[in-house]
């Protein structure tokens, strides 16, 4: 016998008076403002928790659900004053003390990328956290602590500030460290570091991050991710655990201001991205020269299902992000699967040889 769903709202639609599409309705229309393109959204929100009232879970599982409704509608509204900054996740052990080489060069990276107006988000803690927090500044810098059973107290510069969030889930955490990050650098640390690393990649590897520069940042005489990049050639590059390509999803550095300028670099011209009406679109600063668009004909086919890369203006399905309207777009059917590549492509639109002049 094929396996039926038991649908507890519909059945209590069936059972009771109550309308219970109309009420939401109702509900939906005095508190989201009339012209919000979220409607269906937050309707389907709506939905999504009366069928967990209906079915009434248990305790443990509506506790969940709470927590990560409330937890993550207070890191909207508290993100949402800093939305047009670029930001850079820091990652390292909290283990490194003031003073060793490392905690110095965090604080220097920290100091580096605020000159350039990106602001510093580390998980608030001690170590390679604090130092990268106190050459940021309190202005420039964003917190992400955890609750844990023992005291997980935040740093100095960033402790009892309206710049700090405390979340209770580490999934959540680990959400916003990549949704709010525009580059990820990481410095030498232990199990989480490295978790945060693997994930980091497997996300931008697999489509489900959008493409952001990821900074392998040690000392100039460290070998913590020289080790590791020997690591991931010999035995999942060799091995063909990975793409070959995808290695070039990560840069080694050994300076705080070479991490800075590759980040800054990689938003020379590129912009953003995403996926419109089936196509891979680029937004950029600066038109591509003819030579180049052939260049990338030729060099990187084999990103493309067909057509090729076709530039083009902004056009009538990008209305939601009107503001963007006056970048230029470089669209192609990428084939979803080589992000490797496809930073390589990033490295070559960013080349200014490669642009119209004065585009």
């Amino acid at each position: 016998m094929p396996y039926q769903p038991d649908d507890y709202l519909s059945r209590h639609f069936q059972t009771s008076a109550i309308d219970i599409n109309q009420k939401v309705d109702e509900l939906a229309g005095i508190t989201v403002p009339p012209d919000s393109p979220n409607l269906p959204l937050y309707r389907e929100m709506l939905m999504t928790v009366i069928r967990m009232a209906q079915a009434d879970r248990n305790r443990w599982d509506a506790k969940i659900m709470l927590q990560t409704l409330s937890e993550m509608e207070q890191a909207f509204s508290l993100l949402e004053k800093f939305k047009r900054r670029r930001k850079v996740t820091v990652f390292g052990s909290a283990r490194t003390p003031a003073g060793h080489p490392l905690y110095e060069l965090a604080r220097e990276l920290g100091s580096a990328l605020a000159r350039l107006d990106l602001m510093v988000i580390t998980g608030a803690g001690d170590g390679i956290m604090a130092a990268a927090h106190a050459g940021a500044g309190l202005d420039n810098s964003l917190g992400f602590n955890i609750s844990l059973p023992f005291e997980q107290g935040a740093n100095q510069t960033i402790k009892g500030s309206s710049h700090l969030l405390t979340f209770h889930f580490f999934f959540l955490r680990k959400l916003f460290f990549v949704k709010e990050a525009d580059a990820i650098v990481l410095c030498p640390g232990g199990f989480g570091t490295l978790d945060e690393a693997l994930e980091v990649l497997t996300l931008i590897q697999t489509g489900k991050s959008p493409l952001i520069p990821v900074i392998l940042l040690d000392k100039p005489d460290g070998t913590y991710w020289r080790s590791a990049m020997d690591f991931l050639q010999q035995q999942l590059a060799d091995n063909h655990y990975i793409l070959p390509s995808d290695v070039q999803l990560m840069r080694i550095v050994h300076t705080a201001e070479d991490a800075a300028q590759h980040v800054s670099c990689f938003y020379r011209n590129f912009h953003s991205s995403r996926w419109l009406d089936g196509l891979f679109v680029i937004r950029m600063n600066h038109a591509l020269s003819q030579d180049a668009l052939q260049t990338l004909d030729k060099t990187f086919a084999d990103l493309c299902l067909n057509d090729g890369f076709k530039q083009q203006s902004y056009c009538d399905s990008e209305t939601d992000e009107p503001e963007l309207c006056n970048l230029i777009r470089l669209a192609f059917a990428f084939n979803g699967r080589n992000h490797g590549r496809l930073r390589e492509l990033v490295d070559f639109i960013n080349l200014p040889q490669n642009w119209v002049q004065n585009g």
